[in-house]
């Protein structure tokens, strides 16, 4: 098979694209015939890192058909997340960290992590649902509890999960607020839904969105470090979740204005079999929803695809054809 290889850590010229020797999985494990996968974000913090056995090939999401039954399915890319709801187990990984990934005409995954790929979806778009859609939608739902008719603020619209949140929130009948840092992109964010938005790079964009929304109940975070001014434009008993830290590892919260408020902050990381179940599930039950899907681009041209992540100039998902 083919497959993008990681040789080395650092910058996109280190992966390769080149043949491998088909997947030989282990009992109670499947292979799936990839017709597209995609690229998240975290594939650039294993590609930087250094935390991974090498050679490895990269990936967790990924769509195909599973070549022993001939199912299409969409892949799930937590690998061994366990029985308990609350948080994963100790073995917990993604799948493309210390297990070959996506990024290649064939991948091998435990059976319980293939699902039916979603009638109305395109490969393309099934591929790009699974790690961005599952973080969303445990975010959203499974830990912020998002409810109908409730307001939530999705911090920079523009990535692969927050246009996820943008839909499944509106899915559950929320209303939805953006912050981003231009203003082609709060367009492009209304038209995926969004009520309204600020831009972050304004100093006052707090204010602004209070004044949009009178308060929020739930602020969607990956940024981290806006903590402070995040949990200003909550209203009493407000929730904010966060399940990244591309702003920073730090934050400066106000002691007496979180507990006077009556605010939760709440830490979340990827999802279960249990959430992913619940992903399709909404997402089948509305079948003009589709994600967002930035480009396409060959296997071969796996390198600079990495390279536009890392531009951070797209808005939605790139996914590359396996086939």
């Amino acid at each position: 098979m083919r497959a993008a290889v990681l040789r080395g850590f650092g910058g996109p010229e280190n992966i390769e694209v080149c043949e491998r020797s088909d997947p030989d999985p282990p009992p109670g494990w499947v292979v799936v015939e990839l017709h597209a996968a995609a690229l998240n974000w975290h594939d650039v913090l294993v590609r930087e890192r250094g935390q991974i056995p090498l050679p490895r090939i990269l990936g967790a999401d990924g769509a195909g058909v599973r070549r022993d039954t001939g199912e299409e399915v969409v892949i799930l890319p937590s690998l061994h997340w366990g029985d308990d709801e609350r948080f994963p187990a100790a073995d917990f990984e993604i799948l493309g960290d210390f297990t070959d990934g996506t990024y290649a005409e064939l991948v091998a995954v435990p059976e319980q992590n293939v699902f039916p790929r979603p009638a109305h979806l395109s490969w393309e778009e099934a591929a790009a649902l699974p790690l961005a859609g599952l973080t969303a939608y445990r975010a959203l739902f499974s830990r912020g509890g998002l409810e109908a008719g409730e307001t939530v603020l999705v911090l920079g619209a523009g990535s692969g999960v927050s246009t996820m949140a943008i839909g499944l929130a509106r899915m559950a009948g929320a209303r939805v607020l953006v912050t981003s840092s231009s203003q082609e992109k709060l367009d492009r964010a209304a038209e995926l839904g969004a009520d309204g938005g600020a831009l972050y790079t304004e100093d006052d964009w707090p204010e602004q969105i209070r004044q949009l929304s009178g308060g929020v109940d739930l602020v969607f975070d990956s940024i981290g470090s806006t903590w402070g001014d995040a949990l200003t434009v909550l209203k009493g008993g407000g929730r904010l979740v966060n399940f990244g830290a591309t702003g920073g590892d730090t934050a400066t919260v106000a002691v007496r204005p979180f507990y006077f408020g009556q605010y939760t902050i709440l830490g979340t990381t990827m999802g279960s079999p249990r959430d992913f179940a619940g992903l399709l599930r909404l997402v089948g039950d509305h079948p003009s929803w589709r994600p967002v899907v930035h480009s396409v681009t060959p296997l071969d041209d796996t390198p600079a695809a990495h390279a536009q992540l890392e531009r951070r100039e797209h808005f939605g998902k790139l996914v590359i054809a396996t086939r």
